[in-house]
């Protein structure tokens, strides 16, 4: 494994425009995490090629927004890879106006819902996504409306959904 995961970190040093950072961690089971931090957004469909290249796939994709105490605009993104049964994420952080990320659908296909998913729920732009259409909220409610008004903690709660509802219908046009 140790040389797939060399071969990894040499393509990535040839194909990476940006500053990055690359962290290896093995746990006693022998397993690979892979971390990598990107500081340039554009290096994203670089580190997505380049896997596919050595025939891994995206497993799945996370978009959050980054700790505050307020609703923020910050936002990161971890794209999770497996190669080699081993994961790689990629995280790659939006702050403020810059809100803007490449698609990886045409790279891998199954970044569709996920990508689709984040436009939606954030504010977050997806750059040469071949079909941003919303996948659950209405097109009459403002986007990335649960980012600014409702506490992430208070969405993901199943209970609350009678709340959440009145919360974004109580404030949809306070913008």
């Amino acid at each position: 494994m140790i040389d797939k995961v060399n071969l990894l970190k040499e393509m990535l040093a040839c194909s990476l425009q940006g500053i990055y950072s690359l962290d290896v961690h093995v746990n006693d089971q022998g397993v690979h995490s892979i971390w990598c931090k990107l500081e340039d957004a554009c290096d994203i469909q670089a580190t997505a090629s380049t896997v596919k290249k050595l025939g891994g796939r995206l497993s799945t994709i996370t978009a959050y927004q980054l700790k505050s105490p307020q609703p923020s605009v910050n936002h990161e993104i971890a794209y999770h890879f497996d190669i080699y049964g081993a994961t790689l994420t990629a995280t790659v952080q939006l702050i403020g106006d810059d809100n803007k990320i490449m698609s990886l659908t045409p790279i891998f296909r199954n970044a569709d819902w996920n990508e689709r998913e984040f436009m939606e729920l954030y504010d977050i732009k997806v750059v040469g996504h071949p079909n941003p259409r919303r996948l659950f909220i209405d097109e009459s409610i403002d986007s990335a409306v649960l980012q600014r008004y409702i506490p992430y903690s208070a969405m993901v709660n199943a209970a609350s959904t009678k709340t959440l509802w009145e919360n974004i219908m109580r404030n949809r046009g306070e913008d």
